[in-house]
């Protein structure tokens, strides 16, 4: 059989978390508004009304750009692309064809099977949205809030060839906007689309094969499932000898299944040329410099770092990057815990991530600080609590934003390691379990870890297990030698 090879590429649209839309002073965000209320004549593209561009827009541009290695335009232009559909209220897109703000670039994944790929940028450039539209009960509605609210397209090119892959760039990409703060990545609600050109071809042919290009796919699964049907559809097609025409397609997830809309547009389609209402947009090297000095560390370099400087897994390093809150919060705590990053890692994946994802909550919405968890690790390596109560510090920290140290005095949390109360203990447990001691006596040692256990659920876990296990076994060689002269 014929071997086929898939060339994907991704046109992203970001939607940048600045104040206001675009070219109006108009709220970007009007997720909360009645249905055209948050609107006004530039962004419903009234005849006469004069545009201005937001220099947030600009700015949050650049740190984009500068995070994805792109060449920036010192000077770049606005486009109308020309097009009539019922969303777009002046009958046109501003966008910017000819000169975008960003030029190449690229973004280097590491993928699911350990495998870095090198993602190119063709550009990135800032346009406005359009709004939206739903059928309800027959009748087509249109609302215009999110008319010309700001986006950045960012075009890759051809380099990814599997579902999985172009899911993967999607989650990097995502983890990257966020972290530098351009936008909120929330697929669900918008603030990152995706439309997904695929094309196939037999492995060895000297180009892609007809490119189809996927509408405004909004979740990273979705992505996945899409590609992947695109490329069974189009094997289809070559395998049976028909050749694949260039279509736009829509994807409905639920149904699981493609959908042609029409015939895949040119750009001559779009009949771009500049915007005359708009002046250049001028990109100075102090601007840039300025920019570039906010910029934090990004994702994947502090990955590395996690990895080479403290000796963490990959594993870790990468769940611990994953939001640059927890990043930070991993490295807050180290500098009041003068100990091993790695057992610090273990606390942050185990408990503190986990207390992240019950509450719904960033690292630093948190009440349990950095150096409260600092300060829990201390407690339960200086034998002060148990693991256990560490691991109950944590919520109860949470709970009430009292120091760790606080709680332990106020609830009598402390581990209970003195020999005389333990030896009690374990003397009260050996008298009512007659039939287990038999057993320990008879050679069955695994019963030790039992007999400990029921000194930690009757203590409520603050007792020294290490400690407890050592008197039980005193108490049962006891026993042992007991039995032993009585065989004499």
């Amino acid at each position: 059989m014929t071997e086929y090879i898939a060339t994907i590429g991704l046109e992203t649209h970001i939607q940048l978390n600045t104040r206001t839309k675009a070219f109006c002073s108009c709220r970007a965000d009007s997720r909360d508004d009645l249905p055209n209320t948050n609107i006004c004549p530039v962004c419903t593209g009234q005849p006469g009304a004069l545009p201005s561009p937001n220099a947030e827009m600009v700015r949050k541009a650049l740190r984009l750009c500068l995070a994805m290695h792109a060449d920036i335009n010192p000077v770049s232009y606005f486009d109308r692309k020309n097009y009539l559909y019922a969303d777009m209220p002046g009958g046109y897109q501003v966008t910017q064809n000819y000169q975008p703000i960003g030029v190449g670039g690229w973004l280097d994944v590491d993928m699911e099977d350990g495998r870095t790929v090198r993602i190119h940028i063709d550009n990135l450039h800032m346009e406005e949205d359009a709004g939206k539209t739903r059928n309800e009960d027959g009748v087509r509605l249109i609302d215009f809030n999110r008319a010309g609210v700001p986006l950045v397209e960012m075009v890759t090119q051809p380099d990814l060839h599997s579902a999985d892959e172009a899911a993967v760039y999607l989650m990097r990409l995502r983890q990257l906007v966020r972290w530098i703060d351009v936008s909120e990545g929330d697929m669900e609600k918008a603030q990152l689309r995706c439309d997904v050109n695929v094309s196939v071809a037999p492995a060895g042919a000297d180009r892609p094969g007809k490119k189809c290009e996927i509408k405004n796919v909004n979740s990273i699964e979705a992505v996945r499932r899409a590609v992947n049907a695109e490329i069974k559809r189009q094997t289809g097609e070559l395998e049976a000898g028909r050749p694949v025409e260039q279509w736009t397609i829509e994807w409905d997830d639920e149904a699981r299944e493609l959908r042609k809309m029409r015939s895949k547009e040119n750009a001559v389609d779009y009949r771009f040329f500049r915007e005359p209402n708009l002046m250049p947009v001028v990109v100075s090297e102090e601007m840039i410099r300025k920019v570039r000095a906010e910029m934090p560390e990004l994702p994947r370099e502090r990955k590395l770092r996690f990895i080479s400087q403290y000796g963490l897994p990959a594993y870790d390093a990468g769940l611990l990057t994953a939001e640059r809150e927890t990043a930070d919060y991993f490295e807050e705590t180290l500098k009041v815990y003068d100990g091993d990053p790695k057992r610090v890692s273990n606390w942050m994946m185990n408990e503190i991530l986990r207390l992240m994802h019950d509450l719904g909550i960033s690292a630093g919405a948190l009440k349990v600080r950095p150096a409260d968890l600092a300060e829990i690790i201390r407690l339960v390596e200086g034998r002060t609590v148990t693991m256990a109560t560490g691991k109950q510090l944590i919520d109860l920290v949470q709970e009430s934003g009292k120091s760790p140290a606080e709680i332990v005095n106020e609830k009598g949390l402390a581990m209970v390691s003195d020999d005389a109360a333990l030896r009690e203990i374990c003397e009260k447990i050996v008298e009512a379990h007659p039939k287990e001691v038999a057993a320990y006596l008879a050679g069955k040692e695994t019963l030790l870890g039992w007999f400990t256990g029921q000194v930690m659920r009757e203590t409520k876990g603050k007792a020294d297990a290490k400690r407890a296990g050592e008197i039980f076994k005193r108490i049962m060689n006891y026993e042992l030698e007991g039995v032993h002269n009585e065989r004499l």
